[in-house]
């Protein structure tokens, strides 16, 4: 199968996350205004199992490409998933 991806894991700032864990992707980056959060401007990754991992805006777009590749390009005609 041309374009498909030799493994399932993508690099999110220092780990290493099996793409099939992925739930969702935020769109926007976090905001909450609170003066003590750490994650203002950070887009969180939501895992199984009620966990997420944060990422800046590069490493968002990388994870919905590598989620693209894995599963396939619903736009792709060639495509036999869809």
């Amino acid at each position: 199968m041309a374009g498909r991806m030799d493994s399932p894991l993508i690099l999110v700032d220092d780990k290493h996350v099996p793409l099939y864990r992925i739930v969702w992707v935020a769109d926007l980056p976090h905001w909450c205004g609170d003066k003590d959060c750490e994650r203002e401007g950070e887009y969180e990754i939501r895992l199984d199992v009620e966990e997420s991992v944060w990422t800046s805006l590069r490493g968002r777009d990388d994870v919905l490409a590598s989620l693209k590749k894995w599963c396939g390009d619903p736009e792709d005609d060639n495509d036999p998933l869809f």
